[in-house]
């Protein structure tokens, strides 16, 4: 598996605290986008499911500068921390940068059409297939920002350690002494 490689105990601890940090946000905002997108809205009428890509996207723009702004850019923010958080729960360090983007894109389009279908089922809320597009290009975008510079910096620091091998915290406590057995006479 091309995990994180074990770099004496604290690099281990290291990354287990890493995927730990990460599995928490994911949580967290998977939550908070649940909260947004899958409650009920008292709304005295209800547009249309949009079912023909970039038809939402021009009546944004046909509305002005302003509500274009707002509501193209809440679809790329929505799921844009998906392309961090989910790299950052895998934990992986050596990956190719392709392979990552693919999974994590593909993993937030699933994503974002899963809370799409769900959707169907909630008053007040309409399915708009550019609300997928714009979500999975959100995770693509924050993806291709941050994590390949996350992931050189990581791999650098690992190597640098690795060179310069135990930290001075580490060499503090020493070998363990071994204590020869004594057997119980008879």
């Amino acid at each position: 598996m091309g995990g994180v490689q074990r770099q004496g105990s604290n690099g281990g601890r290291a990354a287990i605290r890493f995927r730990a940090a990460g599995g928490v946000l994911l949580v967290a905002h998977l939550a908070l986008v649940a909260w947004l997108t899958l409650r009920p809205l008292d709304v005295p009428w209800v547009a249309p499911a949009n079912l023909r890509p970039f038809a939402g996207i021009r009546a944004d723009v046909a509305l002005g500068p302003a509500a274009a702004v707002r509501n193209i850019g809440g679809g790329l923010l929505l799921l844009a921390p998906l392309g961090v958080l989910l790299p950052l729960a895998a934990g992986r360090l050596t990956v190719s940068p392709l392979l990552s983007l693919l999974r994590t894109v593909t993993a937030g389009a699933l994503l974002s059409l899963a809370i799409e279908l769900l959707q169907t089922g909630v008053p007040g809320q309409v399915v708009d297939v550019d609300s997928l597009l714009l979500n999975t290009v959100g995770v693509a975008i924050a993806h291709l920002a941050v994590v390949p510079a996350a992931r050189a910096g990581l791999r650098r620091r690992a190597e640098r350690r690795h060179r310069t091998g135990p930290r001075p915290e580490d060499a503090a406590q020493g070998r363990t002494p071994t204590i020869p057995r004594v057997g119980i006479a008879p």
